[in-house]
């Protein structure tokens, strides 16, 4: 115990606190049970520790891969960690510990002063786990870093988040407002390449070469950890995230794709799921439509545009970057569907046709609450958006 307590004050003491992410000021701290769910590379461990740091609790931050638990179970160490007069625990990649739903359960139920905050995989589901936790457990999720974030993070320009609401009341005078402050176009091409992580350093090869390393041990360590893959599958699954990165967006021919990947119709369909449920892929249906495991999916892109340029080696389509982008910063918070329509069905309401600058009405005319939003404007009018201010949603 002596060892975790010395290690997880050096790191809490070594955290920066110059950037917080959008969730930070979201998390409830009063709660007994948080989750804080993500993919690799979007910093839950940074989230943690900047928590931590600014708690004024008695905290223990530990991971759990660490060595303590080959001897050690979880629950007895937050039962001493209690016992000592501790008030947060801190867990880190629960999903590497074989029992992490039994003993956060009992730790919920035995030891009700000690509050619990614990991250993991976006592939996890925690009401899945052997003891469920649906109702215990305060859900967050954190998402890749936003346009937003990006321009605070990398270039220091603070700004507020926007709802979509305001977005589509106010969008001139707020875009008009905005760029009194900063060029967005000067910024949003760097975004597409290598801003939706918070470590790039100014190399892209090293960058696209840390973001592959990423993705393997997604498919590698999480998706077999988790749910059990066999290793010849994954191999498979790394064939089908390149071919879907070479085409996206793309409309499944299910039988054609199974083909390719050597696949069978199901497996594929729950293969698409699980990428999608790992933060590699959006998979978007047409509105009103019955979803299950076996649906096959509509439409298919990647889940960001730094995804685009790290997995194919072909240049990407500025149509499909355009896509992506907006998907990314909508699904946070909104429901997204296909219409039939237009490009995208939004809250069961909004419309949204994507394009360039010389984008027409023409795919929405007499449609309701129907908006065009373009790239490579700075401000719009009327129903026309500017694309990079959806990327102040978060």
């Amino acid at each position: 115990m002596e060892k975790l307590l010395i290690k997880s004050r050096r790191k809490i003491q070594a955290v920066s606190e110059e950037f917080h992410r959008y969730l930070f000021k979201q998390i409830n701290g009063n709660s007994q049970l948080i989750s804080v769910l993500g993919a690799r590379g979007v910093g839950k461990t940074t989230l943690l520790l900047q928590l931590a740091k600014q708690s004024g609790k008695e905290v223990l931050y530990v991971a759990l891969d660490d060595l303590f638990f080959t001897e050690n179970s979880l629950y007895s160490l937050a039962e001493n960690f209690s016992q000592i007069g501790g008030e947060l625990l801190l867990l880190d990649e629960v999903h590497k510990y074989p029992n992490w739903s039994r003993e956060l359960k009992l730790i919920y139920d035995d030891l009700p002063d000690l509050k619990v905050i614990f991250t993991s995989s976006s592939v996890l589901d925690i009401y899945k786990g052997e003891s469920d936790l649906s109702r215990r457990a305060l859900n967050y999720h954190l998402k890749e870093l936003s346009f937003r974030e990006y321009l605070e993070f990398y270039h220091h320009i603070k700004l507020p988040p926007i709802s979509l609401d305001d977005i589509i009341k106010n969008h001139t005078s707020l875009s008009d407002d905005l760029s009194k402050y900063f060029k967005p176009l000067k910024y949003l091409n760097s975004y597409y390449e290598s801003g939706a992580y918070p470590y790039f350093e100014d190399d892209k090869y090293e960058f696209y070469q840390q973001l592959n390393n990423t993705i393997n041990l997604i498919l590698d360590i999480d998706l077999q950890s988790i749910e059990n893959i066999e290793y010849s599958n994954i191999a498979k699954f790394k064939r089908l995230l390149y071919v879907l990165a070479t085409n996206v967006p793309y409309t499944p021919n299910i039988s054609k794709l199974a083909d390719k990947i050597s696949i069978n119709r199901n497996s594929l369909v729950q293969a698409l799921h699980l990428l999608h449920k790992a933060e590699l892929l959006h998979i978007i249906y047409k509105q009103n439509k019955s979803i299950s495991i076996l649906t096959k999916p509509d439409k298919i892109w990647l889940h960001n545009t730094n995804l685009a340029f790290a997995i194919s080696n072909e240049l990407p389509d500025i149509g499909n970057l355009r896509e992506t982008f907006f998907i990314q910063h909508i699904s946070v918070g909104h429901k997204v569907s296909l219409p039939t329509k237009g490009d995208f069905y939004i809250d069961n309401k909004y419309t949204f046709e994507i394009g360039g600058k010389n984008k027409t009405q023409h795919q929405i005319r007499n449609l309701d609450h129907a908006f065009i939003v373009k790239d490579n404007i700075e401000s719009g009018s009327l129903s026309t958006i500017p694309l990079w201010l959806f990327g102040m949603l978060y």
